[in-house]
């Protein structure tokens, strides 16, 4: 009979934040990780595979945390991990990361965990640090203390990773656990109520309740949580009573046995009065200095993800056209698949990967900032700048980013802790002008403003179209956090870690992993959209639409040349000829018109009419949904002079400054007065037309984000548009 087969461990990696939980992470497990979705929580749980000698296991690196008090969804995922709730397994073993520089304050946490009664490992990390300054701790006294394996190492060299490896594979055949703490007979007594009440409850969620009056636990039993809370409030006047205050009870008697613990376990010398950091804080957070190196850095990342990865987006369009131009000779024969193929599954797929230089780019920034202590410093900086509107200073970076594009934007906001924080971050990056509305921008300033009114002027509109968008997010959030942010929100706590040099192999591993998030979460929703906006474009293709513009196109030619009909054809076949050209034009005019997206367009124009739009333009907006450049050569389309032109394209400048309404009381009269252009810019400026950003908000927060967002910012367009034309026209 076959053995059944070994069960896969499950170990899971706990710390507080920056004490280097996850390049310890990505130094076990490499390439081999995935990111683990939870209902009820948008925090990241990386989960991946490591090996303790032959045998593989499950790592999970788990939000980094100071204690285990949880007031939201979001910092309930620690508990639940530890609990084993929401559709988690058990684990099998706890490996709790300790900063030995901090050695007090992080023990806090892996006591709080001995509660849960899983098997520990403490691994003192950052070793070599601790060296450099002189500290000295005994970690076999350590170990004999707490009971549990004591193992110091340095995730970022690879010191101690075979101890590390060794000691996981011992301790989940010979487990070791750390002894829980001892509470007096008050405490005990209200905790073995709550588990008596509430079926299912583990101890150590008991005592969540107990010491936290405002504990997320409480949403996972909604309907004992006034029964709950009796319990917990007479629990506490038994506590006071018994003259131990329930508040501070929890921390009191932790760290009085952490001290006895740590007693002759370390013997630091007495710190210099001015280390390396401080000294370097001096400058990096000096209020005026510190600005002007925080606008130089920023202004790198800026630069970097907006012109560096510019070459190798360029190279990607080149190939995905490349591609395009290759594929349609090969299926000119059913022109519906070629259609398909190569304008919706390879347009779409290059829709995808275009955003991939950014995203690697803007991470592997992030992750350089981070990996060397100055993100805390710059969000320090700015902490004030955006604390007015509900923000913190780790806000900045995804905002800033979003100037170039809101994808790596949004997923840069996964850094910020706070749910509030990361949620109103994320629906103001799509208010960023980013790089795909400047097509927009630049093609109408240059048709419109800068002939009248000169450089200096265009100049300054574009300057500040960039910042409409800023202001009206801005005001927005400042509005949701007067009126609707949650009450008693923690405030904005930041620790200043280590200045370190950073490893350069998780760097490129952060980049991989957000490139590749991005692809599993985003690309194939993108890819889907992108095929039935092509859909939308191409049906119903009638061929009364071919035989009519075919022959307005044979009597244009008969009645120019004075030629005969037979020889009108033959000229429009031959595709050396510049009337096939014309013609193909006309055509993809004609089928566009004719289109269901077209069709639409047309239908809804009369709701666009305030804000001076005719049909033409109503079409360009719609069609420009999956991604505002597209508006460019659609207008193209439309206009009869291709979808090969560009912004600069005197053409098609000159098509839309002479461009007048057909019919009508505005018959003869240019559709694109002064008010229409800024209406029209004010309208890409506000509107979110990006699929893929869609796309990514659904998949970072949920569809009724999503939703609500793209039909927000369309209304709040629609609404700028119009108020931008009405006045513009009465002045």
């Amino acid at each position: 009979m076959a053995a059944e087969k070994k069960k896969t461990a499950r170990v899971g990696l706990i710390g507080n934040p920056n004490t280097g939980k996850s390049t310890l992470f990505n130094r076990l497990t490499g390439l081999r990780q995935r990111i683990a979705n939870y209902p009820g929580i948008t925090v990241e749980e990386r989960v991946g595979t490591a090996f303790a000698g032959n045998d593989p296991l499950e790592l999970v690196d788990l939000p980094g945390a100071y204690s285990l008090s949880a007031t939201t969804a979001d910092e309930r995922a620690v508990l639940d991990a530890l609990a084993a709730r929401s559709g988690r397994d058990e684990l099998d073993l706890l490996i709790c990361v300790i900063d030995p520089t901090n050695l007090e304050r992080n023990l806090f946490l892996p006591l709080q965990a001995a509660d849960f009664g899983l098997p520990m490992i403490l691994v003192l990390n950052q070793w070599d640090i601790a060296r450099k300054r002189g500290l000295n701790i005994d970690c076999d006294k350590l170990a004999e203390r707490f009971g549990v394996p004591v193992v110091p190492i340095s995730a970022r060299s690879g010191e101690g990773m075979a101890k590390l490896e060794e000691t996981i594979r011992k301790k989940l055949e010979v487990p070791s656990y750390i002894k829980p703490t001892d509470w007096n007979l008050e405490v005990e007594q209200t905790l073995n109520q709550l588990c008596e009440t509430v079926s299912g409850l583990r101890r150590a969620e008991a005592l969540r309740f107990l010491f936290d009056p405002r504990s997320a636990l409480y949403g996972r039993w909604p309907d004992q949580r006034e029964e709950i809370g009796q319990i917990v409030e007479e629990g506490r006047r038994k506590i006071a009573a018994a003259g131990l205050n329930p508040g501070p009870a929890e921390a009191l008697i932790q760290y009085g046995r952490i001290r006895e613990i740590l007693a002759d376990v370390s013997n630091q010398k007495e710190r210099r009065a001015v280390g390396a950091s401080e000294s370097i804080d001096r400058l990096l957070l000096h209020r005026f200095w510190g600005s002007i190196i925080f606008v130089a850095v920023m202004w790198v990342v800026f630069q970097s993800v907006y012109s560096w990865a510019g070459p190798i987006m360029d190279g990607l369009d080149f190939l995905t056209g490349a591609t395009q131009e290759a594929l349609r000779p090969v299926l000119s024969g059913t022109p519906l698949l070629e259609s398909l193929v190569v304008d919706g599954i390879v347009a779409g797929v290059g829709g995808v990967i275009i955003f991939l230089p950014q995203i690697f780019v803007l991470f592997f920034f992030i992750g350089l900032l981070e990996d060397t202590g100055y993100m805390a410093r710059a969000a320090f900086l700015m902490d004030k700048a955006l604390g007015w509107c509900g923000l913190n200073g780790k806000s900045f970076v995804p905002l800033l980013s979003s100037y170039a594009c809101a994808i790596p934007g949004i997923m840069a906001a996964r850094t910020l802790e706070s749910r509030w924080s990361r949620t109103t971050t994320i629906l103001m990056a799509p208010f960023m002008s980013c790089s795909a509305r400047l097509p927009v921008y630049v093609l109408f300033i240059g048709a419109f403003v800068e002939p009248t009114y000169g450089a200096a002027a265009a100049g300054w509109t574009l300057f500040l179209l960039h910042f409409v968008g800023l202001f009206i997010a801005a005001s927005l959030a400042w509005v949701a956090h007067r009126f609707f942010a949650p009450s008693g929100a923690s405030p904005f706590i930041l620790e200043m870690p280590h200045y370190k040099v950073p490893h350069l192999r998780n760097l490129l591993l952060r980049m991989w992993e957000s490139g590749r998030e991005f692809l599993m979460r985003a690309g194939s929703v993108i890819l889907a959209f992108s095929v039935l906006i092509w859909a939308l474009l191409y049906f119903p293709r009638s061929e009364s639409v071919e035989t009519e513009i075919h022959a307005q196109s044979v009597e244009r030619i008969t009645q120019a040349l004075s030629v005969t009909s037979a020889k009108a054809d033959e000229l429009l076949a031959d595709q050396e000829s510049p009337y096939f050209a014309e013609y193909d034009n006309l055509l993809a005019a004609a089928y566009l018109e004719n289109s269901y997206l077209g069709r639409f367009g047309q239908w809804v124009q009369p709701v666009f009419a305030p804000a001076g739009f005719d049909w033409k333009i109503t079409v360009g907006v719609l069609s420009s949904f999956p991604a505002r450049e597209l508006v460019i050569s659609t207008l193209g389309i439309i206009y009869q002079l291709g979808p090969d032109v560009d912004e600069e394209s005197s053409g098609l400048r000159d098509q839309i400054a002479n461009e007048t309404w057909p019919s009508g009381p505005k018959a003869g009269m240019p559709v694109f007065t002064l008010p229409v252009v800024f209406s029209v810019l004010i309208f890409f400026c506000l509107c979110l037309q990006c699929g893929a950003t869609v796309a990514l908000i659904a998949k970072e927060l949920n569809g009724w984000y999503a939703a609500g967002s793209f039909f927000g910012m369309t209304a709040l367009a629609w609404v700028a548009a119009v108020l931008v034309y009405q006045v513009g026209t009465l002045l």
